[in-house]
């Protein structure tokens, strides 16, 4: 009977060690406005090695989409699910900012720590901080290295508004060097120091090239002669660019270049860890930049051919550069012509990997796994829509558009109006935004209107929205990690808000486009616009 008890404990280990061995390990890495052009491999003159050699082993996702600004791209990747309904939208989550994902949310490292694997974040957040149950540690990952914010600077002291942030999971730290280099090399001793019994899932989104630009002198030296002769960026951002020439300001492209430089070199070092590890072949490795370039004056990114930048809806803000290597599994060279967006990441990865999503909200995202292996053309289904209110308070970019169609609508909220100035493309065959075809086809852009119109009424009325300057003489903690409102000191559930739970349906009802009272709940026209929550 011992015997008997021992050899079953030995195959249950086998079979669990078998198992370790079969699921893929997952690296999910991030670029800060990382532009169209700034790759060798779309014929950029910055040196990227590293995601050249990603996009050389693996396959690259030529009409992959992200929302135009940092938050909404990070919560829509770690969610699955549209950021419009998730009150992220328009705005980023800044220092003074009181919020974060729904605690409700499930988060994708939590689907992957379910099915046994070790999670690792290493890098930015910039999901909320003001509350533990925004902090990385709730929200699937069981290691956390770096800042919950952007714009920590890429040298000492690493602070956000005279507050220091850097920490290991909730405790501060005070590390020295580089920032992007010091991510890699957390990121390397935890890959060495993993359980090898186990597969990990890692997300390691970088701070650069993000501004304010700072670099190593030796790479400052090296892009100190780059002569920049930028393509207009035929959107808004031109006008910045007008207004620093006259002002004598230096162009940002030789900085920014080296910014990218260090971050490819950062990417490289992990690529050889695995290497060296002898897990590369079935390790799948994602990479993509959280929005299109900043092509603005202080930015320096470039993203031509494609029309416009960060913060705007042409495809300068939203397709971005991305690619999947996964040796084991994917064709090295290819490329998928399938539209993909970030809410797509969850549930392809999840597949991927043999994970099975814990979420009980219904995803807006789709599992685009034949897509990425077995190079099958997945049709898109209806439209994808993206919306920014940043920088400028009450100037709206959004859009909506399928495979042949998009239209982008700018709009400028005044006191007693709004002005709107439709552009509609045929972007099958104007990818790179010319022609505005709005005059020509009235009944499509107002149909794709309503659209806009009906998705932005999804939007929490208590969400975020572009607010540059705090409060008025609102001051920031000291130190990040402990400004955080612990568990203990909060209550179970969350704040049922000021009205009586009978009339929220009604007020619900009566705030119409100004956005939901109720989480998560879409209105229906059969319904006299109750609504409906969104679940599985």
């Amino acid at each position: 009977m011992k015997r008997l008890l021992i050899t079953l404990i030995t195959s249950l280990l086998l079979i669990s060690t078998a198992k370790a061995e079969d699921s893929p390990n997952v690296i999910i890495i991030v670029a800060d406005d990382l532009g169209w052009a700034d790759v060798g491999f779309h014929g950029g003159e910055i040196d990227t090695p590293a995601l050249d050699r990603l996009a050389r082993e693996g396959t690259e996702l030529d009409r992959f989409y992200t929302t135009p600004i940092c938050s909404p791209t990070r919560a829509a990747l770690m969610t699955g699910r549209d950021p419009m309904r998730l009150g992220v939208a328009y705005a980023v989550f800044l220092p003074w900012t009181n919020a974060g994902v729904h605690p409700d949310e499930h988060f994708m490292p939590q689907s992957f720590q379910a099915a046994g694997y070790q999670t690792a974040l290493i890098g930015k957040w910039h999901l909320g901080h003001a509350q533990e149950t925004y902090h990385p540690n709730q929200r699937g990952f069981d290691h956390f290295y770096g800042h919950l914010h952007t714009e920590t600077g890429y040298f000492p002291p690493f602070g956000v508004q005279g507050g220091k942030d850097f920490q290991v999971n909730g405790k501060t730290i005070d590390p020295e060097g580089y920032e992007t280099f010091i991510m890699a090399a957390e990121a390397e001793r935890y890959i060495k120091e993993r359980d090898k019994s186990k597969p990990f899932f890692m997300y390691m989104p970088f701070i650069a090239p993000h501004t304010p630009l700072e670099a190593p002198q030796e790479l400052v030296d090296k892009y100190s002669d780059v002569e920049f002769n930028r393509e207009p960026a035929r959107s808004p951002s031109d006008t910045t660019h007008t207004i620093s020439k006259v002002m004598l300001r230096p162009d940002a492209r030789p900085m920014f270049s080296a910014v990218v430089d260090a971050m490819d070199q950062a990417i490289g070092r992990v690529l050889t860890t695995l290497d060296d590890e002898g897990i590369t072949d079935n390790t799948i490795v994602m990479f993509f930049s959280d929005n299109g370039g900043a092509v603005y004056s202080v930015g320096g990114a470039y993203n031509a051919p494609l029309r416009g930048g960060k913060g705007e809806t042409f495809e300068g803000g939203i397709r971005v550069v991305s690619m999947i290597r996964w040796p084991a599994k994917i064709p090295a060279g290819s490329k998928v012509e399938s539209v993909m967006s970030v809410m797509d990441v969850f549930p392809t990865i999840a597949a991927a990997a043999g994970v099975t999503p814990q979420n009980r909200r219904k995803l807006d995202g789709r599992n685009m796994v034949k897509a990425v292996i077995d190079d099958e053309y997945i049709p898109l289904k209806g439209t994808l829509k993206f919306a920014s209110e940043t920088p400028i308070k009450g100037n709206i970019a959004v859009t909506a558009f399928n495979e042949e169609w998009k239209l982008v609508q700018e709009i400028k909220e005044g006191f007693l109006s709004a002005d709107v100035t439709n552009y509609l493309f045929n972007i099958k065959n104007d990818p790179n935004e010319y022609n505005n075809l709005a005059q020509k086809h009235p009944k499509l852009v107002a149909r794709l209107a309503k659209e806009i119109h009906d998705w932005r009424m999804l939007y929490p009325v208590n969400g975020t929205r572009s607010n540059l300057v705090p409060p008025p003489g609102w001051r920031a903690p000291k130190d990040w990690a402990k400004s955080m409102r612990k568990l203990e000191d909060l209550n179970d559930v969350p704040a049922r808000g000021m009205p009586p739970e009978f009339a929220k349906k009604s007020l619900d009802i009566m705030h119409g486009e100004n956005g939901r009272l109720i989480y998560d709940c879409e209105p229906k026209p059969w319904l006299a616009g109750w609504c409906v929550e969104n679940e599985k």
